[in-house]
């Protein structure tokens, strides 16, 4: 029996099923095979400031969202503040996602808080952990300096929190804050804890150890991952920079100078505009540090609103003035600290802007002093004094030789009229009497381009 002929037609519908069919299957195969895992690397060195909280707190909510199988954290670094690194602890133990601490090579002071807030800490060859006591850093060029009980009270419960909440003996955590805690065996009265990585293995304070990152990886259990390196975006580049003490400091001075130079001086130009950037900029970056609030803002504003009514209201200087200034001062100060801020390190804050407030207004005084001598500076500053040729200008030379001259009244002078002067005719103008044409008459005075004459008394009229 012969079988029937197959059309194109049909050919073609058969390999497009059959093209189809591989396509479902080569999809299905697709979607079995098991995803890459990532892991997030989030370096931490240098100095712990406020802008390294939100920086890792977007780090972990994106590892959180991407299905990361951890987020390391790099950490090499001898410390920083206190209320950053409570910060930065709270976000970690509250992340979705694994983290692990990498001691490498150090982690001192609020480093060793950063790690123990972690879920792991491995720590490479030759690592350090500890030495946690908070020192008040003091100014520029001073000695630390050790703080009061309270402040140490304080942080070393905020280390025992921590350690009890990840499963971690909480009396080395101690240990590392307070030179008073005694363990037999470890550490003795008098001494603050420092563990390298065999002690802190040892101990049960770390977890494990790695020379390298793909030896951690391997001791993770996570094979072949992407790694996913994340550095600050320029905008928490920018927070960082804006949030040292430094900077802050010089913000608020060139703030307040160039509010107060715009309220001295006519209309409103280049100094307001630099006073309000910079006073912008000190609470733009406090705000997104979460340090500044619209409750500090409004002190500011509150302040310097009574100091412009004390200024050119009120008489004198009194309780306006000084409410104004106390306001600046909270304001300020309360946009340096943190939550959970200690009496020494509100004492500090408000040290460092009474010493911004002082250069400001010193440098007010100076730039007042010598801005009106400045080419630019004339525009800013009212002058106190007229110098030769302004104002009232003198006379025009030509007119001075007249003074004193006598001659004829050419026309009725009402006041004003023409004058005869020896065959020169002249403008001229009495001094508001009317003299009549032909009337002898005499040149009292040239004010600036008026030649003011009179009548001549009969007993000097010329022969």
């Amino acid at each position: 029996m012969q079988r029937p002929a197959t059309s194109p037609a049909a050919h073609r519908r058969g390999r497009i099923a059959l093209a189809c069919l591989l396509l479902l299957l080569g999809f299905g195969s697709a979607r079995s095979q098991p995803a890459r895992p990532h892991v997030y690397v989030v370096p931490i060195g240098g100095v712990i400031d406020l802008g390294l909280a939100p920086f890792l707190a977007r780090v972990l909510d994106e590892a959180a969202t991407s299905g990361a199988a951890a987020v390391i954290l790099d950490i090499n670094t001898l410390g920083g503040r206190v209320d950053a690194a409570v910060a930065i602890r709270d976000t970690l133990l509250a992340a979705r996602t694994p983290t692990v601490a990498f001691v490498n090579r150090r982690a001192i002071s609020a480093g060793a808080l950063i790690a123990l807030a972690t879920e792991r800490i491995a720590m490479a060859e030759g690592g350090t952990i500890g030495a946690a006591m908070p020192v008040d850093i003091g100014g520029l060029g001073a000695m630390p300096q050790p703080v009061g009980e309270k402040t140490v009270s304080y942080v070393r419960k905020e280390f025992r929190a921590t350690a009890e909440a990840r499963k971690r003996p909480p009396l080395l955590a101690e240990a590392m804050v307070d030179a008073d805690v005694e363990i037999p065996g470890v550490i003795e009265k008098g001494k603050l804890l420092t563990l390298t990585t065999d002690e802190a293995l040892a101990l049960k304070l770390a977890d494990l150890r790695a020379a390298d990152l793909p030896a951690l990886l391997r001791a993770l259990d996570i094979a072949n991952p992407e790694i996913r390196r994340v550095t600050p975006s320029w905008a928490e580049i920018l927070v960082r920079f804006l949030t040292h003490p430094t900077i802050s400091s010089v913000l608020m001075i060139v703030g307040i100078l160039g509010v107060f130079t715009e309220i001295r001086t006519p209309g409103f130009g280049f100094p307001g505009v630099i006073g309000l950037a910079s006073i912008g900029l000190f609470f733009w970056g406090h705000w997104l540090v979460r340090l500044a609030g619209w409750e500090e803002l409004l002190l500011v504003a509150a302040g310097v609103v009574l100091l412009v009514v004390e200024i050119f209201v009120t008489p004198g200087f009194g309780l306006v003035g000084l409410l104004g200034i106390a306001a600046l001062l909270a304001g300020f100060t309360l946009s340096l600290v943190g939550g959970g801020a200690t009496a020494e390190a509100l004492l500090q804050a408000s040290f460092q802007v009474i010493l911004a407030l002082l250069l400001a207004i010193a440098g007010m005084l100076v730039l007042f002093r010598f801005l009106p001598r400045l080419p630019f500076g004339r525009s800013f500053v009212l002058e106190t004094g007229l110098a030769a040729g302004a104002g009232f200008t003198a006379p025009p030379a030509q007119d001075q030789q007249w003074l004193g001259r006598q001659g004829i009244a050419a026309s009725v002078l009402r006041p004003a009229g023409m004058a005869s002067f020896d065959d020169h005719r002249v403008d001229v103008v009495s001094e508001g009497e009317f003299i009549e044409a032909g009337t002898p008459i005499v040149v009292a005075r040239v004010d600036g381009n008026r030649i003011v004459v009179r009548r001549v008394p009969a007993r000097s009229t010329k022969e």
